[in-house]
């Protein structure tokens, strides 16, 4: 009797989440994405295919942790990273949709202190531009990325951040006008987005193991833990806590909840015979918006796209003939895919615990063939695996040139400890060089630290001790007094030398 009740509640959640007969997209689907999942070095994903409005397929593979036995299954937790972005877009479209905000209203209508490099672009940004990736600043993410600063603090200081190119003249990916967007909730309804996110867009869904911060996690134990390849080791690295930049990209969920947002989106908006988004954003937010080119790595992503665009959280392009709507996401030891074809009524979300791997994409492109009835199939993972490991091996070479042109037996010009001291950037704030135990260490915030060995001349190698920021260079700038001035961390910027304090107890001779 137990048994009989379980088995119905069971049936009944299913259908309450709107999950149809199980069936793999074609008959090898388990045997490709294991031999896929093998070449990538992926630990586990979870996928999850919405076809007319239900879940026709949703299955966990491999493990949540390297070397563990626990595995994943359509109830994992994983970070879906950019794949946020989308909702954060939503949540404005909401605003839009009951009159509060206006897509083409300056941005300063509704963030008074919102501020950027130049007059012209703070006066002239738009809430459509937020969304957008059309700001024309370059992307200045350790800011927030293992920074001290909250969200409030991050939107400050990019008045620091110099433009690339000029307001709306080209696209380029910006994490920080996603935070301003997503700052848009306190400002005209009072609530932070995570709160918005959760009341307007999780609950409505019944997306109920979805949060947007890991703090969340105490207590869930299907988590999966995030992997990433350091020194060429495949290894399993900690959760980053990224909620300064949550709009961006914090959002946590499973495939069986990211597939109720699937059928909210191909619904035009509607859920359940529920409104949850008007038809009219929808369209919107999958109307193209930025132009982007295809080229680099775009070309090797979209290999049959004949355009590529940036929509309201979304990019746009076509595959075999149809338009095509997705986002991925990146975050430490992680990646996500999801992806729509709105004329077939057909979306996948692909989750994985593994960084800076493009399977998810692999898999949206497997699936949406064996949907399609394409005939012959193609094996994407094979193609992309080979574009890949061409990418990999021109980086290898470009390493080995970076040693070859080291400059051997050179000294710094300096004594170490000359080095040490206070330098200050007025974007990310102070940098300080320390030495300590007969060699210099950089401690950049509370999270950035690193230890440098000397390379040539006055460049130093810093190893950053979170091994997920990898090797930079750091190159001290001499004054005509022969006193270091400035000093260039690779990737981030410069900093100028301050003052040294007085040692405790100097009398000043002023």
């Amino acid at each position: 009797m137990k048994i009989r009740v379980i088995s119905v509640l069971i049936l009944l959640l299913f259908v309450q989440v709107g999950i149809a007969q199980q069936a793999p997209p074609e008959p090898d689907f388990d045997a490709y994405v294991e031999k896929a999942m093998k070449d990538w070095e992926v630990p586990g994903l979870a996928i999850a295919v919405v076809k007319d409005d239900r879940i026709v397929f949703a299955k966990g593979y491999g493990v949540r942790e390297l070397g563990g036995t626990a595995a994943v299954n359509e109830q994992t937790l994983f970070a879906i990273g950019s794949s946020s972005k989308a909702f954060t877009a939503a949540a404005v479209a909401m605003l839009v949709d009951e009159g509060r905000v206006k897509w083409d209203d300056p941005v300063t209508k509704y963030l008074p202190g919102f501020q950027l490099f130049d007059p012209y672009s703070t006066r002239e940004l738009t809430v459509r531009d937020l969304v957008t990736h059309r700001s024309g600043l370059e992307r200045g993410d350790l800011l927030w990325y293992a920074s001290p600063y909250d969200r409030n603090e991050v939107l400050r200081r990019v008045r620091f951040l110099k433009p690339s190119w000029s307001v709306r003249s080209r696209f380029g990916y910006q994490n920080i006008m996603y935070l301003a967007a997503g700052q848009l909730q306190p400002a005209v309804t009072g609530k932070e987005w995570d709160d918005i996110v959760r009341e307007r867009i999780f609950v409505p869904l019944g997306m109920n193991a979805s949060s947007t911060s890991i703090r969340k996690f105490a207590g869930i134990d299907n988590v999966a833990s995030p992997h990433s390849k350091i020194d060429d080791k495949l290894q399993k690295v900690a959760w980053r806590n990224i909620d300064n930049i949550g709009p961006a990209g914090s959002i946590n969920s499973n495939v069986i909840d990211m597939a109720q947002w699937l059928r909210m989106n191909l619904g035009g908006g509607m859920y359940e015979n529920k409104k949850i988004l008007s038809a009219a954003s929808v369209k919107e937010m999958q109307t193209p918006q930025t132009v982007i080119r295809i080229e680099g790595n775009n070309e090797r992503l979209y290999p049959e796209a004949h355009f590529l665009t940036y929509g309201l959280g979304w990019f746009l392009s076509d595959f075999r003939g149809r338009k095509l709507v997705e986002h991925g996401g990146a975050i430490d030891g992680m990646r996500a895919e999801v992806a729509m074809l709105p004329e077939e009524k057909l979306g996948v979300v692909i989750l994985t615990n593994r960084h800076g791997s493009v399977l998810p994409h692999v898999l949206m492109y497997r699936v949406f063939d064996a949907y399609l009835n394409v005939g012959a199939k193609r094996d994407w993972s094979a193609e992309m695996l080979k574009k890949i490991s061409a990418l990999e091996a021109v980086a290898k070479a470009a390493e080995k040139k970076l040693e070859d042109d080291r400059v051997k037996g050179t000294s710094p010009s300096l004594a170490l400890e000359k080095y040490a001291g206070t330098y200050q950037n007025e974007m990310y704030g102070e940098t300080k060089f320390v030495l300590k135990d007969g060699k210099l260490t950089s401690e950049f915030g509370p999270n950035f630290n690193g230890d440098l060995e000397h390379w040539h001349y006055d460049t130093f190698r810093v190893v950053w001790r979170d091994r997920m920021e990898g090797k930079g260079f750091v190159v001290f700038k001499l004054n005509a007094k022969g006193a270091p001035e400035v000093v260039t961390i690779e990737g981030i910027g410069d900093f100028t030398r301050m003052p040294d304090k007085p040692a405790a107890g100097a009398v000043s001779s002023n």
